[in-house]
């Protein structure tokens, strides 16, 4: 799993689990609400990508792996905001975007291109999908957080604040 794997999770502290996918616009529109969750919280709170790459998104699925791969690199976050925030290159680009994103970040950008051709990330990604459908995740973006399942893909109108709001019921403040 990424960076904040559920057994590395200290206990008691929060965990917010981010449904998303890379080719998504509206994930992309949601980057601001994780940029700010982020910021509010640092590590009081254990923030998770979770992959659902979505089917009508052809890369998504590669998308998700790469994710996979610049976690593993230690850049996951800025490596995710980067292709997200250029959702229409990997529309057009596809795979080879994925490596250049990573070769712009300063990653091992011949080793994105060997983790996609190997598959290595593929069971990662596989799981959190499995996982997203059985606790009917149907789109993206999707929150869950102390197992209320907030649904983003609809309208995130008032998403950040319903989140801010379970967190700081968790963290006691």
């Amino acid at each position: 799993m990424n960076d904040a794997s559920a057994a590395s999770v200290p206990q008691g502290r929060p965990v917010l689990d981010v449904w998303c996918e890379l080719q998504c616009p509206d994930c992309r529109t949601a980057l601001d609400d994780v940029r700010a969750l982020r910021a509010r919280y640092g590590d009081r709170i254990d923030l998770r990508l979770r992959h659902f790459p979505l089917e009508k998104h052809k890369h998504a699925f590669a998308g998700a792996q790469a994710a996979e791969e610049a976690f593993e690199q230690g850049q996951g976050w800025p490596y995710v905001e980067a292709v997200l925030g250029r959702v229409e290159e990997l529309d057009r680009k596809g795979e080879p975007f994925l490596v250049e994103v990573a070769r712009e970040l300063g990653l091992d950008a011949e080793e994105f291109d060997t983790a996609l051709i190997d598959g290595r990330h593929i069971l990662i990604v596989d799981a959190d999908q499995a996982e997203g459908k059985a606790i009917g995740v149907t789109g993206t973006p999707t929150y869950v957080i102390d197992g209320e399942r907030l649904d983003g893909g609809k309208s995130q109108d008032g998403l950040r604040e319903r989140v801010e709001e379970i967190a700081d019921r968790l963290l006691g403040t």
